[in-house]
């Protein structure tokens, strides 16, 4: 089958590689190159990169509007794959694919619907998540589900790890169902849309952490964050964003938390431990954090610089 990938962000570039390895990938549709960093230097898409090098072609559209479906159509493709493009496909797009279109999705479909699964699977505690392929449908996610893979979650996954997780299982998941649809072994099987949750993009408002709050969900919002927004708080009237924590279900050896401790509280620190902080409920201990205007370290790099935050109230 002629195949035209669509995809932007490194979380897609070993899925490009693997179809490229083994099917005919006639072009690959990517986000415009955008500016980054202080020189606003324009940068091309982790996936341009990799399709530049594996010598592919590359269309890169704001729209895709009767431009790119001219474009598109010459290439005479049979087959749209997306994973991580960030564009929704209309009628007129999806009607030059005669096998139509899937989509790499990191979630248990219908679960996580919507842009941000994997940090959403993270902040929801869930202790299972996977990988679906689905057909690209009219409405976000709603696709036929066509294959699916599941793996359990131990609560100390951040968004980057989990990530590279996915990027790495989703080739092989992928590739076996390409295999299928060319030999017209694949069966479909409808979502049941009762189970649906949703997710969105997210800010920095929300990745502000409530001290009131249990030490369990805390620590979903440090890794669910990072390496974006990342979690923050305030310390002496700077943004302080914490970078990797852990929970406490039971003491901590040397600290003692009392019940009129105010949450927030930074306790004391312990070796192996990180920076140890009361919350609504328990505690967890802080191993990084990152400084407004500084760079991200370790928790005893941190003391060394920021001795007086023993002690102290954070969020205040």
């Amino acid at each position: 089958m002629r195949i035209v990938f669509a995809g932007s962000p490194e979380i897609a570039v070993p899925t490009l590689e693997a179809l490229a390895k083994e099917f005919d990938v006639v072009g690959v549709l990517t986000n415009p190159d955008r500016p980054k960093g202080r020189s606003k230097r324009l940068l091309p898409t982790a996936i341009k990169s990799k399709a530049l090098e594996l010598g592919l072609q590359v269309f890169q559209y704001d729209h895709l509007y009767k431009e790119s479906r001219e474009t598109i159509s010459s290439l005479e493709p049979d087959i749209l794959i997306s994973f991580a493009f960030g564009k929704i496909f209309g009628p007129k797009f999806l009607a030059l694919f005669p096998e139509g279109g899937i989509n790499v999705h990191p979630s248990l479909l219908p679960k996580h619907r919507g842009a941000t699964p994997i940090p959403a699977a993270i902040l929801a505690g869930d202790t299972m998540t996977g990988i679906t392929i689905q057909e690209i449908d009219l409405k976000m996610d709603e696709g036929d589900i066509l294959a699916s893979v599941s793996f359990p979650l131990d609560g100390t996954e951040t968004t980057e790890s989990l990530s590279d997780f996915v990027s790495q299982k989703s080739p092989e998941l992928l590739c076996e169902v390409v295999r299928s649809i060319a030999g017209q072994l694949v069966k479909p099987v409808k979502q049941d849309g009762r189970d649906a949750t949703y997710c969105s993009f997210m800010n920095k408002e929300e990745a502000q952490i409530d001290w009131q709050s249990p030490a369990m969900k805390i620590s979903s919002m440090v890794r669910g964050y990072y390496p974006w927004p990342k979690a923050s708080t305030t310390f002496q009237g700077r943004v302080l964003m914490l970078t990797y924590a852990r929970i406490f279900s039971e003491g901590v050896p040397g600290i003692r938390l009392e019940a009129d401790t105010k949450v927030g509280t930074v306790l004391g620190a312990v070796a192996k431990h990180g920076i140890i902080i009361a919350t609504g409920q328990g505690m967890i201990g802080v191993e990084r954090l990152q400084l407004q205007s500084k760079k991200e370290m370790d928790w005893k790099s941190f003391m060394n610089g920021n001795p007086s935050i023993i002690g102290s109230v954070l969020g205040e």
